[in-house]
C-alpha cells in the first residue's frame, strides 16, 4: 500500500510560508495550478521587478487621460497634480498591507479572500473585482486602438482618416481597435515572466517619450510660462473643494482594483522587504511625475490649440512633426498594452477561476477578459471626463472601498497575519464558515458599499444637464452626503462594522 502524500507547511526565518498541497488536497474541487500556492523556488520576483511593474503600469494612455481629465474638469496643473499625489499616497497603504498576504504565502488574490469571506463566498470579492477589470481592459484597449489609429492614419493618409462610420464610429478605428485587442491575447498566452520582461522596458520607454513630448511642446509655445499660468475655472475656494474630494475619490479608485488584487502580483516576491520597497518607490513618485508631464502637455494643448484635448492619442495626433507623432503613439500604446494585460487580465483571470478551477485556468480566464472588456462598451465610459471620473471611478470605488476595509480588518486585527493555507482549499474547513459563506463579512462590506454609493449623484454640465446614468439626487437621497467621500466611507463603515460584528458574534465552524 503506497502512504499518500499529505500537504505540508514550512514557516521561514524571514516569514514566509511555504506549502505544498499533497494527494489529501489534490482532487479537491477549490484547487487548480493557477490558485496553489507558489513555491518558495518560483518566488523570484526583486525589489526592481515590482519597481519597474509600477513604472510600466503608471505610464500609460490611461494614466495620461486621468491627469488630462483634471484640466477637463476645470483645474490647472498645480490643483490637478495635488490631487494626483494625495491620492497616491493613500491607495498605497492597503496595495501594501494587501500585498502583505501574497508574499508570505504565496496565495493568490482569490484564494486569499477564502480566508475572509469563505470558500465559496470570496466569489463575491472576487468576480466583483473581474467585472470592474473587464471594463479597465476594455477602456485601455479603446486607448490603445485608438493611438493604432492615429498611427496608421498618418501612414495612409487621408482615405483612413475620413473612413465611414458604423455604429457612431469610424471604421478603421474599430479595425485599430481589434487589432489591439488581438496584441494582448497573444501576451496573455505567454505568462506572467514574459509580462514582467515586457513591463521592464515598455514602462522606461513611455517615460523618456512624454520627457520629449514635453520638451517638444514647450518649445513650440515659448516656454514653460503658457502651461503654468492656465487659470483654474474653480478658483482656490468652495468651487474647488466641491469638486477636490470626487476627485480625489476617483484618482484613489484609479489604483483601487490593484489595492486588492496585488496579491496576484506579490505571491511571487523573493521577500516582503522587496516588494514593500520595490511598491513603495515604484507607484506614488513615478505616478505623480507622469501625471505631472501629462498635466503640463495637456496645458500646452491648450495654449497651442485653444481647447482641452484630454484623450492623449488625439492631442499628440494634432503635432505636426510625423516623427513625433508616430514614436508618441506607438511607444505610448505598448506601454498600454503592457499595463492592460499585467493589470487587467492576470487578476480577473485568477478570480474567474476561482470560480470554476477545474473548468476556467488563467489563458481561459484571460480570454473571458477580453470578450467582457467588449461587451462593456468602454467607448462609452470615455465620452467626457466627467462619465469617466466621476460616474465610473467613483462609483467602482466606493464599492472596493468597502472590500478593503474588510480585508484590512481580517487580516491585520483579526488573524493577525495568520492563515491556515491548507483551510483555503478544503470544503468544510476552516474557511467554510456558513455553508462556504463569512456572513459577518459579506454583511460588513454590502453595508459598507450601500454608504458608500448609495447617494450616488451625476454632475451637472453648465446647461444643468447631468452627466451620469445616477438620478442627481442620487438612489437613496439621504445618503447623498456621503457620495464625495465614497471610497473612504466604504474603507471606514464596512472595516469599523466588521471587528464590530466580530467582537460581538462568534463564527460558526463546520
Amino acid at each position: 500500500m503506497v502512504d499518500t502524500v499529505q500537504t505540508r507547511s514550512e514557516e521561514l526565518p524571514d516569514g514566509r510560508v511555504d506549502t505544498i498541497l499533497g494527494d489529501d488536497l489534490a482532487q479537491s474541487q477549490y484547487v487548480n495550478d493557477d490558485l496553489a500556492p507558489v513555491p518558495l523556488k518560483r518566488r523570484t520576483w526583486s525589489t526592481y521587478s515590482y519597481a519597474a511593474l509600477w513604472i510600466g503600469m503608471s505610464h500609460n494612455l490611461a494614466t495620461w487621460a486621468l491627469a488630462a481629465g483634471l484640466i477637463a474638469v476645470g483645474m490647472n496643473w498645480a490643483q490637478a497634480i495635488l490631487v494626483i499625489a494625495v491620492a497616491n499616497v493613500i491607495v498605497l497603504v492597503p496595495m501594501l498591507l494587501n500585498a502583505h498576504a501574497g508574499t508570505k504565502y504565496g496565495i493568490p488574490y482569490p484564494v486569499f479572500l477564502r480566508s475572509i469571506y469563505g470558500v465559496r463566498g470570496a466569489n463575491f470579492g472576487a468576480l466583483l473585482r473581474a467585472f470592474i477589470a473587464c471594463g479597465w481592459f476594455g477602456i485601455q484597449t479603446w486607448l490603445g486602438g485608438s493611438g493604432v489609429a492615429v498611427v496608421l492614419g498618418r501612414v495612409f493618409g487621408d482615405w483612413w482618416d475620413n473612413a465611414g462610420t458604423v455604429a457612431g464610429e469610424k471604421w478603421t478605428l474599430w479595425v485599430s481597435f481589434a487589432i489591439f485587442w488581438v496584441l494582448q491575447m497573444l501576451l496573455i498566452w505567454k505568462g506572467m515572466d514574459t509580462i514582467r520582461r515586457f513591463e521592464n522596458w515598455a514602462g522606461p520607454a513611455v517615460l523618456a517619450v512624454a520627457i520629449v513630448m514635453l520638451i517638444w511642446i514647450v518649445t513650440k509655445v515659448g516656454g514653460f510660462g503658457p502651461l503654468i499660468n492656465q487659470p483654474s475655472k474653480l478658483g482656490w475656494g468652495a468651487e474647488f473643494w466641491k469638486v477636490f474630494f470626487p476627485s480625489l475619490m476617483g484618482m484613489i479608485a484609479f489604483w483601487s482594483t490593484m489595492s486588492l488584487s496585488i496579491p496576484d502580483f506579490t505571491r511571487f516576491s523573493k521577500s516582503q522587504k522587496g516588494q514593500m520597497i520595490g511598491q513603495g518607490l515604484g507607484l506614488p513618485t513615478t505616478m505623480t511625475f507622469f501625471s505631472v508631464l501629462a498635466v503640463l502637455i495637456t496645458s500646452g494643448g491648450v495654449a497651442l490649440y485653444g481647447e482641452v484635448i484630454w484623450d492623449p492619442t488625439q492631442l499628440i495626433g494634432k503635432f505636426d512633426n510625423t516623427f513625433v507623432v508616430l514614436f508618441g503613439v506607438v511607444t505610448v500604446a505598448v506601454a498600454t498594452l503592457a499595463v492592460n494585460v499585467a493589470a487587467n487580465v492576470v487578476s480577473p483571470s485568477y478570480d474567474f477561476s476561482n470560480a470554476f478551477p477545474k473548468i476556467i485556468n488563467r489563458r481561459t480566464g484571460g480570454i473571458i477578459t477580453g470578450i467582457l472588456g467588449i461587451v462593456i462598451m468602454p467607448w462609452r465610459l470615455l465620452e467626457n471626463a466627467n462619465t469617466y471620473i466621476f460616474v465610473w471611478l467613483d462609483f467602482y470605488g466606493g464599492l472596493f472601498g468597502a472590500v478593503a476595509g474588510v480585508m484590512i480588518a481580517d487580516y491585520w486585527f483579526i488573524k493577525r497575519r495568520r492563515i491556515e493555507v491548507a483551510e483555503c482549499y478544503r470544503r468544510d474547513g476552516h474557511y467554510w464558515f456558513t455553508g462556504g459563506w463569512h456572513v459577518k463579512a459579506v454583511v460588513a462590506t454590502v453595508i459598507g458599499m450601500i454608504m458608500a454609493v448609495g447617494g450616488a449623484n451625476s454632475p451637472l454640465d453648465a446647461q444643468g444637464n447631468k452627466t451620469g446614468p445616477f438620478p442627481v439626487d442620487g438612489f437613496i437621497p439621504f445618503l447623498k452626503v456621503f457620495w464625495p467621500y465614497n471610497w473612504i466611507v466604504g474603507f471606514v463603515v464596512a472595516g469599523g462594522l466588521y471587528l464590530l460584528l466580530s467582537r460581538l458574534l462568534r463564527d460558526r465552524r463546520p
